[in-house]
């Protein structure tokens, strides 16, 4: 299994193809490739991403088959099943990335900031679940002079947000804290742009690491 590192540039190396137009045609969903992975997986990278119709991972990565364990939730909120589907993943499959991945314009960050704004009294309470979630990573924020430019705020709140799940990710489990500790386990956070279709990793790099 490949390093973290490894699996950073090889997403990042997987973006850059997306944001130019250009696939890997090694990707491609082929009879050979279905046949080869029946057996086992090995993913080479976790993404804890959002719910959200025009984030898939696999696309914006330009990955195929087999090569990404994906969680989706509204929010990329952190809850009990995505903490132990992780778990499963980085324990099972030895994979050593983890990338929690947000987006601009998150429409549950939306939500929540209108939640915020004016509590709703008819909100389900499925729905008040994730918002309740979001909440405590991005209320500080209404109380800064954010407050008075709706678009920042909207930025900072999913960068705010994504640093909380990949917080959430290392010290909240003691099996991602061992592996992060003894095997080499990395959890970063970042953010792909709905307008450019560009992903920025912004949280947890290591300090000596360098895309180029």
């Amino acid at each position: 299994m490949e390093t973290a590192k490894a699996a950073l540039k090889r997403l990042r190396d997987g973006n850059r193809r997306f944001v130019a137009d250009v696939r890997n045609p090694d990707n491609a969903s082929s009879h050979a490739r279905r046949s080869e992975i029946a057996a086992g997986q090995e993913p080479f990278a976790i993404i804890l991403g959002c719910s959200d119709s025009r984030v898939p991972a696999e696309l914006v990565f330009d990955q195929g088959l087999g090569d990404l364990f994906v969680i989706r939730v509204a929010g990329n909120i952190v809850a009990p099943s995505q903490v132990g589907s992780v778990e499963f993943a980085a324990a099972r499959y030895r994979t050593k990335l983890v990338v929690v991945l947000g987006h601009s314009q998150c429409g549950a960050i939306l939500a929540t900031l209108d939640e915020l704004k004016r509590p709703s009294e008819n909100q389900s309470r499925n729905l008040k679940s994730i918002v309740d979630r979001i909440r405590p990573s991005i209320e500080t924020l209404m109380d800064t002079d954010l407050k008075h430019d709706h678009d920042a705020l909207v930025h900072q709140s999913v960068r705010a947000n994504i640093r909380a799940s990949v917080n959430h990710l290392r010290h909240g489990s003691e099996i991602l804290e061992s592996l992060s500790q003894n095997e080499g386990l990395l959890v970063v956070g970042a953010e792909y742009s709905l307008e450019t279709g560009e992903v920025e990793f912004f949280d947890g790099l290591p300090a000596d690491f360098s895309f180029d």
